[in-house]
């Protein structure tokens, strides 16, 4: 429908072609996702309520990052619904622009294109079995090297009264034809995206200072591993304490990896973030049980659930010193590598997300091979050294390769 404007120009609205079975399949699934994540709060707000050892917290952390990426289902499920149900489009016309905003009433994304550099105004009905089947027939112009997509169930006649209000606003048509020199070309410098990198002063051409062996991030990685030999020679620390090191800093790494998905996905990170803190938190709290049981405890403690917090406190705050140089370490990689040297503009939120898990997988192995070691041998310190020195090697290769220039990283 047309709405008049107070300023003059011209409006016109669609609202989104609602289709009533998938809205009502839509919403039974909402309401069983969304009954689940209700009862699981129930139960995860039981857990915190009242531990009192590291099996009770290792429970409720796990409950709470369970319902923390389970929720994510509902919430997009709703958000579907309620655009379905009240979703709609607006075209705005006025002196040298059209303006495109989509979303709910008072609240939507808009986007403005200069009349100068559309090109092919048409008329478009799309397959079933296209991603803009939903529109119907509708109206499409072309601007820069993209389609932009606008309207439902649209008519050849309203296309002529849009055609009309462009040249009535702006004084020139619609051109029709390919794109002039430098239409095609980005709309903004992708150089200048990242204002920490500015503020770093650092080179952001990775093939102008590619990290090698000899870089100073490489160097912080490796003094920063050799912090437990330190441990283990003055402060007595042993293979269970590695372990425990080991698997905190998994935890770091989460926690740059989530800094990384924000940078990279900006506002889109709304949605990858929580759900990475479901999956990868949920792991991390049985991965640490496991770790707590098998190496801290020992198989044979029958009592490993029940370890007080305060023995668990006691152990992570025993282990500050290599804590500390793992964090920096990861922390100069971020800001010098990510950040200073642009790797976040070849990387995707999807690809980020699974990042972390190669470096789970090196636990895992350590933990049954260096377990089963230990326990073949009866002793603990041939299998520390091993562990170590394994994980540096394993640590430097894999930095070298993710940083390698034009390379898409796998691990750390």
């Amino acid at each position: 429908m047309d709405i008049p404007e107070n300023r003059g120009g011209f409006r016109r609205e669609w609202r989104f072609r609602r289709s009533w079975i998938a809205i009502a399949v839509l919403a039974v699934l909402d309401a069983v996702f969304l009954g689940i994540a209700v009862m699981t709060f129930g139960e995860a707000s039981g857990e915190w309520s009242r531990f009192d050892s590291l099996f009770d917290l290792v429970g409720a952390v796990f409950l709470s990052a369970w319902l923390l990426g389970w929720s994510m289902a509902p919430l997009l499920m709703t958000g579907i619904l309620v655009l379905m149900l009240f979703g709609r489009e607006t075209l705005k016309i006025r002196p040298g622009a059209v303006e495109l905003t989509i979303g709910l009433p008072f609240v939507g994304l808009e986007a403005t294109y200069d009349v100068s550099k559309m090109r092919n105004l048409r008329l478009v009905d799309p397959p079933k079995s296209s991603g803009t089947s939903w529109r119907g027939k509708h109206a499409v112009f072309d601007y820069g090297a993209n389609p932009i997509a606008f309207g439902s169930d649209v008519n050849g006649e309203e296309l002529i009264e849009i055609r009309h209000a462009i040249r009535r606003e702006s004084g020139v048509a619609v051109r029709r034809g390919e794109a002039l020199p430098g239409e095609t070309e980005a709309l903004w410098d992708t150089e200048s995206e990242s204002p920490v990198a500015e503020a770093a002063g650092t080179d952001r051409n990775e093939d102008a200072n590619p990290v090698a062996l000899g870089s100073a991030s490489t160097l912080a990685l490796i003094v920063a591993n050799l912090v437990p030999v330190a441990g283990a020679i003055f402060l007595g620390w042993n293979l269970s304490d590695v372990m425990v090191l080991y698997w905190a800093e998994s935890a770091v790494i989460g926690l740059f990896n989530i800094a990384k998905m924000i940078v990279i996905g900006r506002w889109a990170a709304g949605f990858a973030v929580p759900f990475f803190i479901g999956h990868f938190g949920g792991f991390m709290a049985i991965h640490f049980l496991f770790v707590y049981t098998f190496f801290v405890k020992g198989p044979g403690d029958m009592n490993v659930g029940g370890g007080s917090l305060a023995e668990v406190g006691l152990l992570f705050a025993s282990l500050w010193p290599a804590l500390a140089a793992l964090f920096a370490s990861h922390a100069w990689s971020f800001f010098s590598n990510f950040m200073g040297r642009g790797e976040y503009r070849r990387r995707k939120v999807s690809d980020q997300m699974s990042e972390p898990y190669s470096r789970i997988i090196f636990m895992h192995m350590v933990l049954i091979f260096g377990g089963g070691l230990s326990m073949v041998i009866g002793q603990t310190a041939p299998v520390l050294v091993g562990v170590i020195a394994l994980k540096v090697v394993f640590d430097v290769r894999a930095h070298l390769r993710e940083h390698a220039p034009g390379k898409t990283p796998k691990s750390r």
